[in-house]
C-alpha cells in the first residue's frame, strides 16, 4: 500500500511539473529583416531570429522540422532549424522570391519570382532546379492542392490564376481573375480554389474539377471607402465552415460562409491586414497587421478579436506549428 501511494505521489508530482508545450507563432517582418516566435499559450513574443533581407513567405515543412523563409531582397530560399532556430541552409530560388508551396511529397517547392516572370521548382533535399515555368507578369501567389495534382500561381499584372500540373511542370490552364490576384487558398479536399484579387476587391470561387469559376465575390465593409478594400491572404477552416479574408487597408477581415459564400461579418483588426493562420485547434485566428506592426488574435467561436500582440515592422506572413 506505502509502495502504491508512493508510485502515485511520484506520478502527480511528475505531471506537476511538466509544462505542457503550447503551439508556437512564427511571424515573418519584411521591414526588420526577422521572425518572430509567438507562444500561444502566454500570447507573446518569446523571441526574435535575424534572418535575410525583406522575408515575407513563411512555411513550415510537411514534418514541422524546418520553416522555409523567402528572402526576397537576397533573392534566396531560407532554411531555418526549428529544433535549434537557425539557419541551416539556402534554396536556390531566382530572382525576388514572395510566395511559395510546397507540394504534400514534402520534396518539391514552387517557388513565385516577380522579377523574373516564372515559378521555380525546387527539390528541397537534393537542392535541384527541377523546372522554371513562364507564368504572366509580376507572380505573387502560389499554392499546391492538398491532394499534389495542381500547383497556382497568380500573376498580379496579368490579373490571371496559372494552373500547373504537378507531373510534368506544364500549365494546363490560365484562368482571368479581378485586378492583381494575391493569393490562393483550397479546401481540404482540393475540389475548391479561393482566389484573391487585391485591386480588384474581389475573390473569386474556382471549381477545380472543371477548373471553373463558379462564384465571384465582394465586400463592402461599413464606414471604409471602398478602394480600401483590397483582400489577400485567405485562410479556411478545415470543417468546411468558415472563410477568412483579410482586406488590407480597409483593416479589417471579412468571416464568410464558406458553403453559400455569404459575408457573415467584418472584423476590425490593426492597420494593413495580410496574412492569416489558425492555430492548431482552429479555436483562434492570428492575422499579420504590416502598418501598425502587430499580429490580432481572432476568437473564432465568438468571431471577436481578443489580443494584439506588438511584433517587428511590417509583419507579412505568418505560420504556426502545430505539432508543439
Amino acid at each position: 500500500m506505502k509502495a502504491l501511494l508512493k508510485h502515485t505521489a511520484l506520478a502527480a508530482l511528475i505531471g506537476l511539473s511538466a509544462p505542457s508545450l503550447a503551439s508556437l507563432a512564427y511571424v515573418s517582418n519584411e521591414k526588420d529583416d526577422t521572425i518572430s516566435i509567438i507562444d500561444t499559450e502566454t500570447r507573446e513574443v518569446v523571441e526574435t531570429i535575424d534572418v535575410g533581407a525583406r522575408p515575407r513567405g513563411i512555411l513550415l515543412s510537411k514534418d514541422h522540422t524546418r520553416l522555409y523563409i523567402c528572402a526576397s531582397d537576397d533573392d534566396t530560399v531560407q532554411v531555418l532549424d526549428l529544433a535549434t532556430r537557425t539557419i541551416i541552409d539556402t534554396l536556390p530560388s531566382g530572382e525576388d522570391p514572395e510566395q511559395f508551396a510546397l507540394h504534400p511529397n514534402n520534396k518539391h517547392l514552387y517557388i513565385s519570382n516577380e522579377d523574373d516572370a516564372i515559378v521555380t521548382v525546387v527539390d528541397v533535399s537534393s537542392k535541384e532546379v527541377l523546372a522554371q515555368i513562364d507564368v504572366g507578369i509580376e507572380p505573387e501567389g502560389m499554392a499546391v492542392s492538398p491532394d499534389g495534382r495542381w500547383a497556382v500561381n497568380t500573376s498580379e499584372t496579368t490579373s490571371m490564376l496559372h494552373w500547373i500540373n504537378t507531373e510534368t511542370f506544364r500549365i494546363e490552364k490560365n484562368i482571368v481573375v479581378g485586378q492583381r490576384p494575391r493569393h490562393v487558398e483550397f479546401s481540404k479536399d482540393s475540389k475548391i480554389a479561393w482566389a484573391s484579387a487585391e485591386i480588384g476587391g474581389t475573390v473569386h470561387i474556382i471549381d477545380v474539377d472543371k477548373l471553373e469559376q463558379i462564384h465571384e465575390m465582394t465586400f463592402k465593409v461599413p464606414g471604409v471607402n471602398q478602394d480600401r478594400v483590397q483582400p489577400v491572404g485567405i485562410e479556411l477552416t478545415s470543417d468546411g465552415k468558415y472563410a477568412f479574408v483579410a482586406l488590407g487597408p480597409s483593416n479589417h477581415v471579412a468571416v464568410v460562409d464558406a458553403k453559400t459564400y455569404e459575408v457573415l461579418d467584418y472584423l476590425l483588426v490593426g492597420a494593413r491586414v495580410w496574412q492569416l493562420d489558425l492555430d492548431k485547434d482552429e479555436k483562434h485566428l492570428y492575422t499579420t497587421n504590416g502598418v501598425s506592426g502587430d499580429v490580432s488574435i481572432i476568437d473564432v467561436d465568438d468571431l471577436k478579436v481578443i489580443k494584439s500582440i506588438k511584433v517587428g515592422r511590417y509583419p507579412w506572413g505568418v505560420v504556426i506549428d502545430p505539432t508543439t
